[in-house]
């Protein structure tokens, strides 16, 4: 196969090739140049990429051009295109994608989500749509309402599948897929593949392309990682500690779980550092509201769980800490990858307790080096340093998340470059 290096190498349709010349764009990104040849011939795709890895121009483009080569009217109430995404953001950002790259086709598109009044949405889907983004919830609503029927669906798309599972949508998951006809072309995307991800993607793709996307190399060059090693009753203080220096500026801190969260909100706020905090239990309206703060400066660290980081997109993140540290190594991957944004650099620290030391080991061989060690931080512990065994993680207590056993090994990724100079989608 010949060598892709511009959008122009890609069989793309003339309308289509129109939009990506409007937007300014030339060079693919990896995932792109990975995952539209083998879309474009219809296979079905198994792709684990992170955001930030221009994963929604891989999808987009060539399901716009298969609706431009079979140009058919969808009936009423049918969509042609289902992408499922699990929150509403991520369902607005992939809409206005296929309307950006759609722009020069006569389609139809509209985005559903909770939340909101379903009346708009309901007259969207009326006359039928070629592209329906929507999250579970609503979309099971207005199925069960018959407001919509995907008896006629050709493509199934469906994004950050780790994330729906973290969520609980398993099961508005299981239904759609039950729904839907069995001819069809299908795309899953997901940031980490654990068992029950495979498992989920084995009962929706017929013999798919995998594809593997993980920016290691790129976040790694560019961020300054230091990990210090801490006992577990000292963690708090060493945490206030770092907040001593002013080169602390825009901080993002990661906690395990949202009990955690608010802990660690409550313990900077009550050291007078402005700090809110964004997890799954606060409203859409409040976490807004945190990361508007937190992007304007007002608020100088922010609190975030796994789950609610997904997606933060601000530039001139100075650090990222790990209150505590992940068990699946691509986790750690993504929340270093905070910062440093558009090629500037970034400090990543993270707090590591003896119940840790083996995630640091696990994330070590994943990101293919040695994260340096700051023994120099004056509750270093060399008790955590030198351990080399695992512990059983403790019950859980007080809201407090059970960490997944040390067996959960994650398999070895081929690493691929995708640091890019020239401009790429996002």
């Amino acid at each position: 196969m010949h060598t892709i290096e511009n959008f122009s190498d890609l069989p793309l349709a003339p309308p289509i090739q129109r939009s990506i010349q409007d937007v300014g764009y030339s060079k693919p990104t990896p995932i792109q140049i990975q995952a539209i040849p083998p879309l474009l011939e219809g296979h079905d795709l198994l792709g684990c990429a992170q955001t930030g890895t221009g994963k929604t121009a891989a999808f987009a483009l060539p399901i716009l051009h298969r609706l431009f080569i079979n140009q058919r009217k969808a009936s009423p109430k049918q969509a042609r295109v289902l992408v499922l995404t699990p929150t509403r953001e991520l369902a607005i950002q992939v809409h206005d994608s296929f309307k950006v790259y759609g722009q020069h086709l006569k389609l139809k598109t509209a985005v559903i989500f909770g939340g909101v009044g379903q009346s708009p949405q309901v007259k969207s889907l009326s006359t039928g749509v070629d592209v329906l983004v929507a999250t579970p919830g609503r979309l099971v609503d207005l199925i069960d309402q018959r407001f919509l029927s995907l008896s006629e669906l050709e493509v199934f798309v469906l994004d950050e599948a780790d994330r729906m599972l973290d969520m609980g949508f398993i099961h508005s998951i299981r239904k759609i897929i039950a729904m839907l006809p069995k001819k069809r072309h299908n795309l899953f995307f997901s940031a980490t593949m654990p068992p029950d991800i495979e498992k989920l993607a084995a009962t929706i793709l017929v013999k798919p392309v995998r594809i593997e996307v993980t920016p290691v190399s790129s976040t790694v060059e560019l961020i300054r990682q230091s990990v210090l090693f801490v006992d577990s009753d000292k963690k708090k203080d060493l945490l206030k500690s770092l907040f001593k220096n002013p080169d602390l500026k825009r901080v993002i801190v990661f906690t395990k779980t949202k009990h955690g969260a608010n802990k660690v909100s409550e313990l900077l706020g009550k050291d007078g550092i402005s700090v809110d905090v964004i997890h799954g239990n606060k409203s859409q309206s409040a976490r807004q509201r945190a990361l508007e703060d937190f992007r304007a400066g007002k608020i100088r660290a922010l609190i975030a769980t796994d789950i609610a980081a997904r997606g933060i997109d601000i530039d001139d993140i100075s650090h990222v800490i790990n209150f505590e540290i992940p068990n699946i190594p691509e986790s750690y991957v993504h929340r270093i990858g905070r910062t440093a944004r558009a090629g500037t650099r970034g400090v990543a620290i993270s707090l590591c307790d003896l119940e840790e030391r083996s995630f640091v080991r696990d994330i070590e061989r994943v990101i293919g080096q040695k994260i340096p060690v700051n023994q120099q931080q004056p509750f270093h512990s060399e008790n955590v340093m030198h351990f080399t065994g695992t512990i059983k993680p403790k019950a859980p207590n007080r809201g407090r998340q059970q960490s997944r056993p040390h067996s959960h090994s994650t398999p070895s990724r081929k690493k691929t470059n995708s640091s890019f100079k020239q401009r790429s989608f996002r």
